[in-house]
């Protein structure tokens, strides 16, 4: 029957009992999926995750010109990771760490949302904003 249009027999469930098949233009059936999967992949958002890095003694002028680059990084949909760099006996300084991250969430946060909170790993502790 398939012969006769001129189409392809293509098992659909092989598994079945009995098994499927349907009569259709196997070529067209594979463009048509193509097309979809790149429909798709257009309209699939990505973003990636950008890093600002801190540290605790950084004085408020240089602040407010990292808070820029944060909003840059929110206004093209990335998200952005903010580190804060302990050295040597600054690791003693955990408290006002917390306090500069909290301050750079609470100066972004009409742009920004926050993702992670604040959190310590080794000599680092770092936050994630992701776009409102």
């Amino acid at each position: 029957m398939a012969e006769e249009f001129g189409l392809d027999l293509v098992e659909i469930s092989p598994n079945a009992d009995p098994p499927v098949c349907k009569i259709m233009d196997y070529g067209r059936f594979k463009y048509e999926q193509t097309k979809k999967q790149q429909e798709a992949k257009k309209k699939q958002t990505t973003f990636q995750v950008k890093e600002i890095k801190v540290r605790p003694k950084t004085d408020t002028h240089d602040l407010e010109i990292k808070i820029g680059r944060i909003e840059k990084f929110i206004a093209k949909k990335d998200k952005v990771k903010v580190t804060v760099m302990f050295r040597g006996r600054e690791i003693t300084l955990t408290q006002k760490g917390r306090e500069l991250l909290s301050k750079i969430a609470e100066e972004t946060r009409e742009y920004a949302v926050v993702e992670q909170e604040s959190r310590m790993e080794g000599r680092t502790m770092h936050m994630i904003l992701a776009p409102r």
